[in-house]
């Protein structure tokens, strides 16, 4: 494991090459039942006042990449609105804990971002904390891998639309009135945008809209100071892939088809989330970073 995110050594080896069991855990999938565990950069994320009295919103922050990009942003000076549903109390309240320990503030907010009364309700308690709003991250996804299209469930489309595309654009509407110069959107998309997987569609089909949905708006939003990008993440260890998001018999071999040769952590996401945020990438704008271990993103 790393000292911290700027120890050189080699990428290869920087973290294990797991072979996660052929076993799945019931949907959503939590960071506590998670084998092997994931490294968030709880032990090695040093901050440098990047982000100080920044006020930022995370959703899915409670595991995986979320809870990544909320540790980091928490070391980095920012207070932190963590977004999770109700089932992943466990794990959100330990990423909070992270965030106070460097004596910034978590606001636990708990709830279905299908649900647009509660996006517009994210917001609103994330002012009513902080005073305003900064960077907000829209990171929360739905992946339900389907090996035939004819046995996808019209349900499952739909909600995967509605978490992935439709609370986005509820979250960043809601927020808009709030967002001044020099505030940033952050929207997670993804390796599968670009090499969609036979068994992801659906993810796949959000994945792409979210890389135009950032493009277009962030035309739109520059002229008044708010830039907006995106971070495509290859394979990376979160609750997410053995909740149903790969099938049991593909587990032990994520991630193993990187240039790399081995998944990634959320940790190695952190820094992009980071620098996107922060005022060193005051010239980046509609830019998607991919962190995908050597995939190509053509």
């Amino acid at each position: 494991m790393p000292e911290t995110q700027y120890t050189f050594d080699n990428p290869v080896d920087r973290y294990p090459h797991i072979r996660p069991p052929e076993r799945q855990v019931p949907e959503p999938g939590r960071d506590s039942e998670l084998e092997p565990p994931a490294d968030h950069g709880e032990g090695s994320y040093a901050g440098s006042s990047r982000l100080e009295g920044r006020r930022a919103i995370v959703t899915g922050g409670d595991s995986g990449i979320g809870a990544a990009a909320a540790i980091a942003f928490a070391r980095e000076g920012a207070d932190v609105a963590l977004v999770y549903l109700p089932s992943e109390e466990e794990d959100a309240g330990r990423i909070a804990e992270l965030i106070r320990d460097v004596g910034r503030r978590a606001v636990l907010i708990p709830g279905d971002l299908t649900d647009r009364a509660f996006c517009d309700e994210v917001v609103r308690r994330a002012v009513e904390e902080f005073g305003g709003i900064d960077i907000l991250v829209n990171n929360a996804g739905k992946q339900i891998f389907c090996k035939d299209l004819a046995d996808l469930p019209d349900d499952q489309f739909d909600l995967t639309m509605k978490t992935n595309i439709y609370a986005m654009f509820w979250l960043t509407k809601a927020a808009l009135a709030h967002l001044g110069p020099g505030a940033t959107i952050i929207n997670t998309t993804s390796v599968q945008a670009y090499l969609p997987s036979e068994l992801l569609v659906d993810y796949a089909t959000t994945k792409a809209a979210i890389n135009a949905f950032t493009k277009a708006l962030a035309q739109q939003l520059a002229p008044r100071g708010i830039r907006v990008n995106a971070v495509a993440p290859g394979p990376i260890w979160t609750p997410l892939q053995p909740s149903a998001g790969q099938p049991p018999e593909k587990l032990p071999d994520f991630g193993s088809q990187t240039a790399i040769g081995r998944p990634g952590q959320p940790a190695e996401l952190a820094p992009a989330y980071v620098f996107l945020a922060s005022a060193e990438s005051s010239y980046v704008v509609g830019e998607t970073l991919a962190v995908t271990g050597g995939m190509p993103t053509p």
